[in-house]
């Protein structure tokens, strides 16, 4: 029961620094969400990384705040499709394709993740991956997991790849993850977010 309370609590401050963001200026946001994740990742619980690498962890990579990575965009419709999107665990995960956004690095698929509660869902790949960051993808956008910087008046998502993220099973083989299916693979380098952690 201790660990459900733990992710329940983890995923609670999770959901509450995305607020707090939310009403920042993008690059205090920005310095604020770096020091809320390490202190979760180097103190909690429920942190993607266990015990025994929480003793010597030292902060999470990331590129500098740089402002030309924030973009605001309308969700373009498409035809809803059921999808399997490929796990880090090998497994495939159902997801229904819904929409695209058009942004000046390239397009991306919108994902409804098809699991109880739902979620929007935006994974993705660039030329930084497999090098500078993990080589199946960063998340933008992850409703499940308040990963959230909101909506314009006009309904436009706000999408800033300076909040960009690794998934779990970057930082422990025990998480299986979803990876960015093909369609979500950006030639362009997207130097912005979280980049891999120190070996």
């Amino acid at each position: 029961m201790t660990e459900l309370l733990d992710l329940l609590d983890y995923r609670r401050r999770v959901g509450e620094l995305y607020v707090e963001i939310r009403r920042l200026d993008p690059a205090a946001g920005h310095a604020r969400w770096r020091a809320v994740r390490d202190e979760l990742f180097g103190s909690h619980p429920s942190s993607a990384y266990d015990a025994e690498q929480r003793k010597s962890f030292g902060g999470l990579r990331y590129w500098p705040y740089d402002p030309r990575f924030r973009f605001v965009a309308r969700v373009r419709a498409m035809p809803e499709e059921r999808t399997d999107v490929v796990t880090s665990g090998g497994e495939a995960m159902v997801m229904r394709r819904f929409g695209a956004v058009d942004l000046p690095v390239g397009s991306l698929q919108v994902y409804w993740i098809d699991v109880y509660g739902g979620g929007v869902f935006i994974p993705f790949r660039d030329g930084t991956s497999g090098t500078e960051t993990y080589g199946g993808g960063r998340y933008l956008l992850d409703t499940v997991k308040s990963a959230d910087l909101g909506s314009t008046d006009a309904g436009e998502l706000i999408l800033d790849f300076n909040f960009a993220y690794h998934p779990s099973c970057v930082y422990n083989y025990k998480w299986s993850c979803p990876l960015a299916p093909r369609e979500n693979w950006l030639t362009a380098r997207i130097e912005a977010g979280e980049r891999m952690p120190d070996q």
